[in-house]
């Protein structure tokens, strides 16, 4: 693997530098929303069982009027405004909105310094120490690494490291160019994004 250059602000096409930070807030926000596991939920009165005889007279009894046992005032009826698992949180982005977002989480590490174009990510040996000495060479605190295609000892090598992460191309995103301190890229990716701006 050669040396690690750093992409400057400068370097950036026009279009990476005039997009609105929201574009990112946005798509991060839908992000993190598609991961909810969504498994909160308690049971409405309609969903506990029991209660189908009327707890006691209309009237006469000089309390006020119950129709069901299941009613929410009652102990073991259900729970009135609770959380339900029937609840969607799914947001919609569009394709032109990721791109923009993707863009803006990019040039904001190229302002900071910590977007890096190396040439060939390839660890022949598949050993996690040649990987983790590259890593280290860095010096980063943590990297997302963007390959373009990994190959199989390239993968081995990068898998147990816990301050970086590997993944193709076609997986960059920018949840993960925002939440990673500094990017590690292929020139060939590199390429082919700028060509698409």
């Amino acid at each position: 693997m050669s040396n690690a250059a750093v992409i400057k602000s400068s370097e950036l096409p026009k279009a990476f530098l005039e997009v609105h930070p929201h574009n990112l807030y946005l798509y991060v926000k839908a992000y993190a929303t598609g991961l909810r596991a969504n498994t909160a939920h308690v049971k409405t009165r309609a969903e506990v069982s029991g209660g189908g005889k009327k707890p006691w007279a209309q009237k006469g009894g000089g309390r006020a009027r119950a129709g069901s046992k299941r009613s929410p005032i009652f102990v073991g009826g259900g729970v009135a405004f609770g959380p339900s698992s029937n609840k969607n949180y799914d947001l919609k982005v569009n394709k032109k909105q990721k791109k923009l977002a993707l863009y803006h989480a990019l040039a904001e590490k190229a302002a900071n310094g910590r977007l890096l174009l190396i040439d060939s990510i390839v660890v022949g040996s598949g050993k996690t120490k040649d990987a983790s000495a590259f890593v280290n060479s860095l010096g980063q605190r943590d990297v997302l690494v963007v390959k373009e295609m990994i190959d199989d000892k390239t993968f081995l090598a990068f898998r147990n490291l816990q301050n970086s992460y590997l993944i193709e191309s076609n997986e960059l995103n920018a949840y993960l160019a925002a939440a990673y301190s500094s990017i590690v890229i292929e020139k060939a990716v590199w390429e082919k994004l700028t060509k698409e701006s």
